[in-house]
């Protein structure tokens, strides 16, 4: 599995949302230029962050962006959650008995490893708060 720019970049930006909220609303000119993401998929993410309810905006000229609840409680694993279509390592580990997705269709006896696998990367994931990531800033 490879994480695509959404999740790198999303987790960027949360963490730069988190260093500077304490200003108040962070706009995303301010963002891109500190992170050098293009503004335009910046609120690309910004929108997936926001549907995931990691994020609160407030339009008008002294609007921007704050994190949703505390830098605490925000792991990289909802980052991920929240940008990218799936999160699987394979086809079938999506944990259906029967993929239907090789030759081996309801006989492969290596499925369980690729759900394994899949869950050991989300547990990782989960066990990194954006908090652990502002302490490795300073």
């Amino acid at each position: 599995m490879r994480l695509t720019t959404r999740s790198r970049y999303g987790t960027r930006l949360l963490l730069d949302i988190a260093l500077n909220q304490d200003k108040g609303w962070v706009n995303t000119t301010d963002i891109a230029r500190r992170q050098n993401i293009s503004q335009k998929y910046i609120e690309k993410l910004i929108t997936g962050l926001r549907r995931s309810r990691l994020i609160e905006s407030k339009r008008g000229p002294f609007g921007g962006h704050k994190l949703a609840k505390p830098a605490a409680d925000i792991t990289v694993g909802d980052v991920v959650r929240g940008l990218e279509e799936k999160v699987l390592l394979t086809q079938c580990s999506e944990g259906a008995p029967i993929c239907g997705e090789c030759s081996l269709a309801g006989e492969c006896v290596t499925q369980y490893v690729w759900i394994e696998a899949g869950n050991v990367l989300m547990q990782t994931l989960d066990s990194y708060r954006l908090t652990d990531l502002i302490t490795r800033t300073g």
